[in-house]
């Protein structure tokens, strides 16, 4: 499995990014797609993650509710994740990820993820 990041920048504060993240190699339908982010200094966190298939249910970290979104377009097989009104404390190298045995409780677990992309640098000034 390979997972490409892309769409990362330098933005302003309340501008938008839109990430994607293409994936080949996968041969299962039914897999969770998510992204993390990982600022310097501190730990890989989770962001955004779509359980299991497109349309499944979705799962947000608490700073981006309501200002990111996560799709997916199968045809395509790439992930996005929209970010809208972005703030300087979203700066960070971001990840998307797949699991394929992954539990709706254990989302936010890095560590239950089996592929990472990457990473895509999103930068964000004042």
């Amino acid at each position: 499995v390979q997972l490409q990041a892309s769409g990362g920048g330098l933005v302003q504060a309340g501008d938008s990014l839109r990430l994607s993240c293409a994936t080949s190699g996968l041969t299962s339908g039914s897999i969770t797609i998510s992204w993390f982010r990982q600022a310097p200094g501190k730990e890989r966190e989770f962001v955004a993650g779509e359980f299991r298939r497109s349309g499944g249910s979705k799962y947000y970290a608490d700073s981006v509710k309501g200002r990111f979104t996560i799709s997916r377009d199968n045809a395509k097989k790439t992930a996005y994740l929209q970010m809208n009104s972005l703030k300087p404390e979203d700066t960070a190298v971001y990840y998307c990820a797949v699991a394929t045995r992954l539990i709706a409780s254990t989302v936010t677990d890095r560590d239950q993820y089996d592929s990472w992309g990457q990473g895509t640098q999103v930068t964000v000034s004042s």
